[in-house]
């Protein structure tokens, strides 16, 4: 087998905000939002994009994930194999 063959971009690596929606709606039925993932991506460490999801101003109220979605997220996040 070729080493090349196995060798994959990081976009290949990497599962969208869409793909992590429909499998958490698929295996839990639930329906989770960009910013809830984007907090549990953030407490996983991962790289989320500069500024994304962050509050306009220093009052604005951000909904928290709660302990249900921030679960289900995790699991999918460890579906696409992007955390252990």
């Amino acid at each position: 087998m070729d080493l090349d063959e196995l060798d994959v971009t990081s976009a290949e690596t990497k599962a969208t905000y869409q793909e992590i929606r429909d499998y958490v709606y698929e295996k839990h039925g639930l329906k989770v939002s960009n910013l809830y993932i984007s907090q549990v991506k953030r407490k996983c460490e991962l790289e989320v994009g500069e500024n994304y999801h962050l509050a306009k101003n220093d009052n604005a109220r951000v909904p928290k994930c709660p302990k249900e979605k921030e679960e289900v997220i995790l699991n999918a996040l460890k579906h696409f194999s992007l955390v252990v």
